[in-house]
């Protein structure tokens, strides 16, 4: 321990208390040179000041550097893709989003309700941008049931209106995996009149679910409702906020064989990842063709859609 002669002295002045500091010597000498660095060492002065970046445009708002970093966001995603790849330009997505009480915490501010409402509002935004005639369903997981937010369509319009209208509601229950995909499943293979599935073959079939809880209430074995997946081609994405499930592992590795598990499974670490996560799903996706059971001369060839348009045909004789 350090000796010291320094004595309290109650009526003294700043002068005199200069007077009773003691500078150490030798063995102490680098502990006072710690205290003499300068401050620009200290690990306060190394926080990024985040609100330093935004500048106020010349009509007194923000609404322009708000602007620039969703472009930056953008040009970001769009560098990472320089891979030319074949991809589905025609897609039929059903977003699962939990309601269940997991959704109440606050490791993702202000909660993870809020944020993943205010993301999927984002990530509508996004998908409609990348996939002007492709069709989003919304189903949410709320006390053991899969309800149905918003139905399969074209609009987001629609879409976020249906999600505006969560914020009035609160988080509840348990969620149930099984329930939510079998509903996921018949809006993907549901047959109007002419019985004909709502997502044709030559669109893509695929789930998102963002899972934040750590269980899920089954009536049944979900194990069942995997395979039914994979017999129907249906392709899943899910996105984690507590931690990873082996069920959802189990999930995205049975219902995508010719992918990584690690780019359709992850659990976002912070409110930034967690956007990042989301927006990369609206970006098509791959497309696998099954070369193993073409032959040889149909390995190289795309598939093709055929298309009508409509002629113009000229009537030689006059018609009323």
């Amino acid at each position: 321990m350090v000796e010291s002669d320094e004595e309290y002295a109650p009526g003294a002045s700043d002068d005199d208390a200069a007077a009773h500091q003691v500078t150490s010597h030798g063995k102490g000498g680098a502990s006072s040179r710690a205290r003499n660095r300068p401050v620009a060492d200290d690990a306060f002065n190394e926080v990024r000041r985040t609100w330093e970046d935004v500048e106020e445009g010349a009509d007194g708002t923000i609404t322009g550097t708000i602007d620039s970093l969703l472009q930056q966001g953008k040009r970001k995603r769009t560098l990472k893709d320089t891979t030319p790849l074949q991809r589905g330009i025609i897609r039929h997505l059903i977003l699962i989003v939990d309601l269940s009480a997991a959704m109440t915490e606050k490791d993702l501010r202000p909660t993870r309700y809020l944020l993943t409402i205010r993301y999927c509002q984002d990530f509508v935004t996004e998908f409609f941008e990348q996939n002007p005639i492709s069709q989003i369903g919304i189903i949410g997981m709320r006390d053991g049931l899969a309800v149905r937010v918003s139905d399969m369509s074209g609009n987001p319009s629609d879409h976020i209106s249906n999600l505006q209208a969560l914020r009035k509601q609160d988080p509840k229950g348990q969620p149930s995996l099984q329930n939510a995909l079998d509903t996921a499943r018949g809006a993907l293979l549901i047959l109007d009149s002419q019985f004909r599935s709502h997502a044709p073959s030559h669109g893509t079939r695929e789930i998102l679910l963002l899972f934040g809880s750590l269980l899920s209430s089954d009536p049944g074995d979900i194990h069942t409702t995997i395979a039914s997946l994979v017999n129907s081609q249906i392709t899943t994405t899910v996105i984690g906020l507590s931690a990873q499930v082996a069920i959802c592992l189990t999930l995205v590795k049975r219902t995508n064989p010719h992918s990584n598990p690690q780019k359709h499974y992850n659990v976002a670490l912070d409110e930034v990842n967690y956007r990042e996560l989301i927006m990369r799903l609206a970006t098509p996706p791959e497309s696998h063709t099954q070369s193993a059971t073409r032959s040889i001369d149909d390995s190289n060839s795309s598939t093709l859609l055929m298309m009508g348009f409509p002629s113009r045909v000229t009537d030689p004789k006059p018609s009323l």
